[in-house]
């Protein structure tokens, strides 16, 4: 249901929301609406911040609801980033236990900066160019 209007009204930036601690946007130089990159050593997202105190100092908050929208990171180093901010990039692709094989989400380590390269469009409701039909 990403692409429907209750989805979308919660979007910043076009992007999934991220509520980060006012303290920690604070040292980051982050302010509300800024598109911030949210990364660990499994992968990384863009997303919009929204700035409350409504989280603990030192907690992201990021819903896993953005549709997968993978772009250039910049960087020059042909690494990918989601555009949209799915948070399933950050997490563990492992279940809890071979028994149960629950996600293992919810608890990420991650970093956030404000977002300084330039910003890819979100394209994951773009539908994909069609094949031209040829005929026998």
């Amino acid at each position: 249901m990403d692409g429907g209007p209750v989805s979308q009204s919660g979007k910043v930036a076009g992007r999934e929301a991220v509520a980060i601690n006012p303290q920690d946007a604070a040292r980051r130089g982050i302010a509300e609406g800024d598109v911030v990159r949210i990364f660990n050593g499994r992968g990384a997202c863009l997303a919009g911040a929204t700035i409350t105190d409504t989280v603990c100092p030192g907690v992201l908050r990021l819903s896993c609801g953005a549709w997968y929208d993978p772009a250039d990171d910049g960087n020059g180093n042909g690494n990918a980033v989601c555009a949209h901010g799915n948070a399933n990039v950050l997490t563990r692709d492992r279940g809890t236990s071979r028994l149960g094989q629950g996600p293992s989400s919810a608890t990420v380590l991650v970093e956030i900066e404000r977002c300084t390269a330039p910003v890819p469009p979100v394209r994951a409701f773009v539908p994909p160019r069609m094949a031209a039909a040829t005929s026998r």
